[in-house]
């Protein structure tokens, strides 16, 4: 059990995994079946995605790819954590596009994955993603 708790009363680890859950319901896998969805705490609240795959493979889009954006839509400038579930047995990290996309708002975010098997791993964003590029690595940006 995580001692981690959301701010503003997002709720905390175990609300924002039963998102992701939900999400994962929605994932659209027809070639691979690896059924991906992912929910993060951000500034605006909870928001959900799911994995959108593609017949051109390439084009497929991951589920915290999706709740990344769809919270920046809302408004959001931080996400504080992401909670990813995914149809595999073990609890799996965001890959590395995700970690790369993740880091923009919030390198040393809470990530909890959880698998089918009920095994849970959390991690520091800042520990998948070591020295992650940054707004602070462009010229001029703080």
């Amino acid at each position: 059990m995580s001692e981690w708790a959301f701010t503003a009363g997002l709720g905390g680890v175990d609300a924002l995994l039963a998102e992701a859950r939900s999400a994962r319901g929605r994932a659209y896998a027809p070639y691979s079946s690896f059924h991906v969805g992912a929910a993060v705490a951000s500034d605006v609240g909870v928001v959900s995605g799911a994995n959108v795959e593609n017949a051109s493979y390439g084009l497929s889009i991951c589920a915290e790819w999706v709740a990344a954006a769809s919270a920046i839509a809302a408004g959001a400038r931080r996400i504080e954590a992401i909670a990813i579930t995914s149809s595999a047995a073990r609890a799996t990290p965001p890959c590395g596009a995700c970690r790369q996309v993740l880091h923009e708002f919030n390198p040393d975010m809470l990530v909890v994955s959880e698998g089918m098997n009920g095994e849970r791993k959390e991690w520091r964003l800042s520990e998948l993603l070591v020295d992650g590029f940054g707004p602070s690595d462009l010229p001029g940006q703080p």
